[in-house]
This record gives structure tokens, sequence and C-alpha cells, in this order.
């Protein structure tokens, strides 16, 4: 083997440089062929999920010798013999012919030639295999197949690393959807646009904000549901040196609370029935950056112990594993209960709710900030003009008095759908807010004299609403308050006192999708 040193170390040096496996293959093909009688090198990608092997990496001298099809499928019996024979980690020499029964597992329809097959086998089990296809009338020797087994180290490396690439184009892509997605939902051009109301009903939380921002200490955000909770974690993170890193939200009250540890940790391939690879939970992703975690009062008391530990040391495993990880992820937890009483009750941890309440920030309801009440009727009236194509439109004073005669129990997420219900209703003409309120539990309109004097002409009245527009009024603010949660102690169905299957019927009927109030908050 000495004499084939110079050879590793070149395809460790072209490994190492490219971090695509197609351009680290077809760079290394024509230094192996110096050495070994090669017709073809070929990369397969070994994808657990959909048991089938894809060439993802090739270097060819005669373009006639390249398969048609890139990816076999193989039946569950042959994939997981082909997975054995991985973890066995040997080469093997597969004849001329497809005769051998397993020949195809490894060679792709259409080759022909000797060839050698041997497994690339990373931290986390078998990813690939790499295939040498001999020239004609060439045959591979024992001292041959020495090499090829020395050539798997630097094959796995190059496909670990187009592996890595992939997975970080994943994510990127994801972020970016997830961004522009968000942006849309708020009617933003930018995530760090001013909050409304930032000078004035929320002078003293951005003032808080502004204070704990430079710090990575757990930040405890209280406030009532749709007040804009998320949006105040977002301005922590913006505002923080973490700004660069990811900002992700967990709504711990919609996991289910067998996959609680999944989810927030990880886990292991094979560590429960469905594992079929590794995932990395919520903390390893928000790695270097903020971790959101909305309705933490939710969290099981087993998950509290475990969250617990994070906040101490920054350590964790994931689920069926045995290695410790370390994370540097700074904690913003916010919830809508008292977590001070569920404490003193035993449903929430004494030594958590103190970890996370170091620094605690008291978001005030609606009702409480109606200073601000124009600036955010304008603003989610040009956010409906946006996403509905209608024409800007503008609250007039009659409008902003009747919002602020409401008592708002779901708060700003509440006013967005209302305002939105109000454009639709309007159809580009106008903003039609008193028909938008009509079905709102909380509304009843004001009497003239205790309204604000706003110009010298009373405001006209409204049109009369028909009974289907004052139900669908009636569920969507239902929905709007509950997050578009239906069933269960929090879901609309028990505001509105009625069976959730005759929900969904009347929601099936007036044409209302509950997904559509499952938008974050804006302050």
């Amino acid at each position: 083997m000495q004499r084939f040193a110079t050879l590793l170390l070149d395809v460790w040096r072209e490994a190492c440089r490219h971090i695509e496996i197609g351009e680290s293959t077809s760079r290394i093909a024509p230094l192996l062929r110096r050495h070994l009688p090669v017709d073809l090198v070929l990369v397969r990608r070994i994808d657990v999920q959909r048991s089938c092997v894809e060439t993802i990496g090739t270097g060819v001298f005669r373009s006639e010798l390249l398969p048609e099809r890139t990816r076999s499928t193989h039946t569950p019996d042959e994939f997981e013999h082909l997975l054995a024979w991985c973890r066995r980690g040997q080469v093997i020499r597969l004849p001329r012919t497809n005769g051998q029964p397993d020949h195809h597992l490894f060679v792709p329809e259409g080759v022909e030639g000797e060839a050698l097959a041997g497994p690339l086998c990373g931290e986390d089990g078998p990813e690939g295999l790499l295939l040498l296809v001999a020239q004609p009338a060439e045959s591979f020797s024992a001292v041959h197949e020495e090499v090829a087994k020395a050539l798997l180290e630097p094959f796995t490396a190059a496909l670990d690393n187009d592996h890595r690439l992939r997975e970080m184009k994943t994510h990127q892509e994801a972020a970016e959807a997830d961004r522009h997605s968000l942006l849309t939902r708020l009617g933003r051009q930018e995530i760090s646009e001013a909050i409304v109301g930032a000078e004035s009903g929320l002078r003293h939380v951005i003032e808080r904000v502004r204070l704990v921002a430079g710090s990575d200490v757990p930040v405890l955000i209280l406030g009532e549901t749709g007040s804009g909770k998320e949006v105040i974690a977002r301005a922590i993170h913006s505002r923080s040196k973490r700004t660069s890193g990811p900002f992700l939200r967990v709504n711990c009250g919609a996991i289910p609370p067998e996959l609680i540890d999944s989810e927030l940790f990880g886990h292991e391939r094979g560590s429960f029935t469905g594992a079929v690879g590794m995932r990395k939970g919520w903390f390893e992703r928000a790695d270097g950056g903020t971790l959101f975690l909305d309705e933490v009062g939710e969290l099981p008391l087993a998950a509290q112990v475990r969250l617990l530990r994070i906040l101490q040391d920054g350590t964790f495993e994931r689920v069926g594993g045995q290695r410790q990880l370390k994370v540097d992820v700074r904690i913003v937890a916010a919830t809508n209960q008292d977590l001070q009483r569920m404490a003193a009750d035993g449903r929430f941890r004494d030594d958590l709710w103190y970890r996370i309440a170091v620094f605690p920030i008291h978001l005030p309801p609606l009702r409480d900030r109606f200073e601000d009440m124009p600036a955010l009727a304008s603003h989610f009236a040009l956010r409906a003009s946006r996403r509905f194509g209608l024409p800007i439109l503008v609250p007039t004073h009659n409008d902003v008095n009747l919002l602020i005669a409401y008592s708002w129990p779901g708060n700003i997420r509440e006013l967005a759908a209302v305002i939105d219900r109000a454009a639709i209703l309007g159809d580009g003409r106008c903003l039609e807010i008193a028909t938008a309120l009509g079905g709102a539990p909380a509304f009843s309109p004001p009497r003239a004299d205790d309204m604000p004097a706003v110009g010298a002409h009373p405001p006209a009245p409204a049109a009369f609403p028909t009974l289907d527009t004052v139900v669908s009024g009636h569920i969507k603010a239902a929905l709007s308050t509950t997050q578009g949660r239906i069933e269960g102690p929090r879901g609309a169905a028990r505001l509105l006192s009625i069976n959730p299957h005759t929900l969904r019927a009347r929601m099936r009927k007036l044409g209302i999708d509950w997904k559509k109030f499952r938008e974050p908050a804006s302050a």
C-alpha cells in the first residue's frame, strides 16, 4: 500500500477541497484511473426513509457508461440486507453480469463490468456506498480491493460534507420561507419595522426590552392571549447580540405530551417506532440564537425538569442518545397563566419558575392602551389592503370610536381579524367596522352621548347585518380569541357553549377556515 500513499493523499486533498460530492467525485476519478483500471466511479446515497439508493456523484470516462436512472428502489427485506452489509464495513467484488442475486442492490441498472463496492458509514450509520466499475476486459486484484477500502474514509468525509451542505441549504430555505410568510402575515417589509405603540401604550414595555436585550438572562413575557407576546420576543432578539442567529418559536401547548421530548431535544435513529433517522430538536436548531417558548405553562412536569437542566448548564441528550450535547440558546418564555400560583399549587416547578422569571415583562391588554387604537387600526388596514389586493383605506374617526367602544377580549389578534373582516365587507369602498363588529360577543354599540365628538356630522347608520353574517362574525371572534383552537377547555366550542362537532358543521356551512386564525400576534 506504500506505493498508493501519494494517491490517497491527493484523494483526501480533493475530498476536503470541494464541499459538493458531485464536484469531489469528478475530480477524484482521474486520480484513481492512473492507478486502477476504472471506467466509472459512482457515489450513491442511501435514503433510509424512502428505502432507495440514489447516485449523487459520478466520475465517468465514457458518457455511454452513465446509467439512465440514478435511483434504485428496493423492498424492505432487500434494503435491510443492504444496511446490514454496510454495517459490516466490507468491500466486495461484483461479477461482470448481474446474475448474482444481490447485484442490483449495489450496481444501477444498465451498468456492466466488474465492480468493487464499499460502504460509506458516518457517525449516524450507513450514508452511502462507493462503486468502482472496471474497464472492459479488465479485472480488479486483491491489491485494488485494499485501495478501495482505504478510499472509503475520504469518500465518507466528502459525503458528510455534502450532507451538511444540503442540510444547511434546507434550513436556509425553510428559514427564508418562514420569514417571508411571517412578513406577509404581519403586512411588513422587514421584521425590524417599528412596533406600533412603542412611543405610547407600549413605552414602558419597550424600555424594559431595551434594558434586557443586551444580556442573555431568560425573559418571561406575561400577557393575555393575543396581546402580542411574540412580537415583543422578536424585539428582544433583534436588539440582542444574537440577532444574526435563529429565532425559533415553539408553542408548548400544541405539542402532544408523548412528543415533547422528541420535539424539544431531538431523537436518535431507532429510539422509538417511526424514528427512521436522527432528528435535531428545537434547542439544537436554535443554537446561537433565541428560542421562544410560547405557552410555557403547558409543559408537562417531566419536560420542565429537562428544561431546567438546559437553563442551568446548557446540556441535554437526544431521546435514545448516549452523548451529552451542549447548546448556547437564549430562552424567552411567554404565558397568559399565573405561573406563580401554578407553582404554589404544584402544577409548575418552583425552581423553573425562579429560573425563567429572572426578568418579567408585563404586556398590557389592548383595552389598557386605547391611545394606540388609531395607529393600530391604520396598520392593520394597510396590511389588509396588501393581503387582499384592495385599495388602501384609512379608518375614520367614527371607525376608531367604534373600535374603542369594544372590550377586545382577543386583544391585538382579534383587532387584526376585525379589520380584515371590515376590509372584505367593504370591498374596497370603505372599512365596514360596524358590520365587522356586529358579531363580536363583547360588542355593544356606544350611545351617542358616550361617544367623543369627532366632527360636526354624526356617523351614518350601518347596514343591518344578516343572521349568517352575525353568526359568522361571532364564530370568527371566538376563533380569534382561542387562536383557532376548537376543542378542549380553552377552545372556541367551550367559549360558545356548543358541541365541537356542531361548531365544525356550522363553520363548513359558513366557509370559515380555522387555520387562518393561527397567526402570530402583532403589537
